[in-house]
């Protein structure tokens, strides 16, 4: 699986979010960034990201997944976005 697959999948299954993912094989990071993370917890945001991608999981074509999810303004000051 492609970064580019993992960000189909996630675009198709989550609406209004911004993602940025790296890695290769079944390994990825996901930095995922929307509106949609308002008001939820940590925790919450992460298992909106592996809700989506379950179905991968299950099957083992996704095995390692890091996640960090912001909202909108959290993003203008995230340590992942300097100098872009």
């Amino acid at each position: 699986m492609q970064p580019s697959d993992v960000k189909a999948l996630l675009e198709a299954r989550i609406d209004g979010c911004e993602f940025h993912i790296q890695g290769e094989g079944c390994n990825f990071q996901v930095i995922a960034v929307g509106d949609v993370f308002e008001g939820l917890t940590p925790v919450k945001r992460q298992q909106l990201i592996y809700g989506a991608l379950s179905e991968e999981i299950a099957s083992g074509e996704l095995h390692a997944i890091s996640i960090k999810a912001y909202t909108p303004s959290q993003w203008q000051t995230a340590p992942e976005n300097a100098g872009a």
